[in-house]
């Protein structure tokens, strides 16, 4: 069982910028494949970002050129940079753990979830 915790939501204004991080319980993500994903109320989860075991990015429409996945040197810890941030960007994020092969955007995918941190983003 992995643990996902997520950490560095919170409130900023428009154009701010947050760094999302996620670490899991005692063990490195380096045979994961990880995304970061978000919800905002009364809408169905979205894919954001995802990173792969060997460091292949994608990203959404929404985010690309704004948001950047990376993990540390260690692959303990996955930061999602957002940058340029935009009232509509206002959700959960939720990061997430995959174990098999595949990679990208579906939720289905991912094995593992975290609970998630608030971003809010005031215009």
């Amino acid at each position: 069982q992995v643990q996902l915790v997520e950490s560095g939501g919170g409130a900023v204004q428009a154009g701010g910028s947050l760094r999302l991080s996620c670490a899991a319980s005692g063990r490195t993500f380096r045979d994961y494949n990880m995304g970061w994903f978000r919800q905002a109320p009364g809408k169905e989860r979205e894919f954001v970002a995802a990173i792969s075991s060997g460091d292949g990015t994608a990203y959404s429409m929404a985010v690309k050129g704004r948001f950047t996945i990376s993990t540390d040197s260690n692959k303990k810890t996955v930061y999602l940079q957002m940058a340029n941030l935009k009232p509509e960007d206002t959700a959960v994020y939720y990061c997430a753990a995959g174990t098999g092969p595949s990679f990208g955007a579906l939720p289905s995918i991912y094995d593992y979830w975290g609970q998630g941190t608030q971003v809010t983003v005031s215009s």
